[in-house]
């Protein structure tokens, strides 16, 4: 398999070539990260046949799952990624025993005290969602002290975020971010829910590289070679590397797409190792992955990326990362009209 169509199934497959209905996206992909619900509502918009922005998260939850971060996902998965601690955690409130959480020197809260706020917690969102602000001043009022508060609402997710993994809440599906309860599942076995998880991979996203499935699962090699054996993958040799994949009888288009507004934190980006990128130049790898842990929104031109974007009000800017032939400006302007019809101003210039 050469370099041209490894890039086409990869696209065909992240239904970047041919789009599907949301629910299908969504699944296939694993969901969509979404730290900003606005890339995630791009990243549908750029890949579903159904998108409508008024009913965008309709039969979708938001939640902590893949590497440790926030994704929309199809409503009917939490069972596949909320383990619970293998359904033994499912909305329990009880906190004895160690965790990630309360190992650290810093934590403040008791197991008696975490159970009595996160009931606390439950109750107010069970009448309305809420936001984080909005639960502090009522776990305030129910006598939480600022150390306990620290623990409950830490910044990378604490006391409310085990609320989030055991099946008790979601994030709303809206830019805001709101808490709302978790509608009831049974969870699946996790290693049985990581298999399925390397399927919708290997089928998806492929053709991919143990080194690309290790980045886009945080997982260990061993693990990624323990799902290679036992699915039904096939492997094809590029560029000295071995890719896996499992066939779904794709039917490739001759040529690449010409321009494609990738979301922020996409998962063209996320899906692979960002070092061994088949689109983004090496030199420009800092253009797309700050140091801060951001994924710009990036262009894709002809299987390449060429720069990245940002849309303010109705305004658009491209900023490509080499001086654009007018072949290249037209075709960027061309996929920008087409994708907002009420742009008033696009400037296309140089990083």
């Amino acid at each position: 398999m050469n370099l041209e169509e490894l890039k086409l199934r990869q696209l065909y497959n992240q239904h970047l070539i041919t789009r599907a209905d949301k629910t299908t996206v969504v699944k296939d992909l694993c969901g969509l990260q979404a730290q900003f619900m606005a890339n995630a509502i791009h990243a549908l918009k750029i890949r579903t046949n159904d998108f409508d922005e008024a009913t965008a998260g309709e039969g979708l939850v938001k939640n902590w799952t893949l590497r440790g971060t926030v994704h929309v996902f199809a409503e009917s998965d939490l069972p596949l990624f909320l383990h619970c601690n293998n359904g033994a955690d499912y909305r329990s409130n009880d906190w004895r025993g160690k965790r990630f959480w309360n190992q650290r020197d810093c934590w403040a809260l008791t197991p008696e005290r975490q159970a009595y706020f996160s009931g606390i917690i439950m109750a107010a969102i069970e009448e309305t969602p809420k936001s984080r602000d909005e639960l502090k001043e009522i776990c305030r009022n129910a006598g939480m002290t600022q150390p306990e508060e620290d623990s409950m609402f830490d910044q990378w997710g604490g006391g409310i975020r085990e609320l989030c993994e055991r099946g008790f809440a979601n994030y709303a599906v809206c830019e805001k971010k709101l808490y709302c309860p978790a509608p009831p599942f049974s969870p699946i076995p996790t290693a049985a829910a990581e298999l399925e998880l390397a399927r919708r991979y290997f089928t998806h996203f492929a053709p991919a590289t143990i080194h690309d499935a290790m980045y886009f699962f945080r997982a260990t090699a061993a693990k990624v070679k323990t799902w290679l054996a036992a699915l039904p993958v096939s492997a094809t040799e590029c560029g000295g590397k071995t890719y896996y994949y499992i066939e779904n009888k794709q039917e490739l288009p001759e040529d690449m797409p010409e321009v494609c507004f990738l979301a922020g934190f996409d998962q063209l980006m996320l899906g692979y190792e960002k070092k061994e990128s088949l689109y983004l130049p090496a030199e420009h790898l800092r253009g797309i992955y700050n140091l801060a842990g951001i994924v710009m929104p990036a262009i894709l031109y002809r299987g390449k990326i060429v720069g990245r974007w940002k849309k303010k009000n109705r305004n658009l800017a491209a900023e490509l990362f080499a001086e654009p032939d007018a072949a290249v400006k037209r075709a960027i302007a061309a996929e920008a009209e087409s994708l907002w019809s009420d742009l008033n101003k696009l400037t296309i210039g140089v990083l």
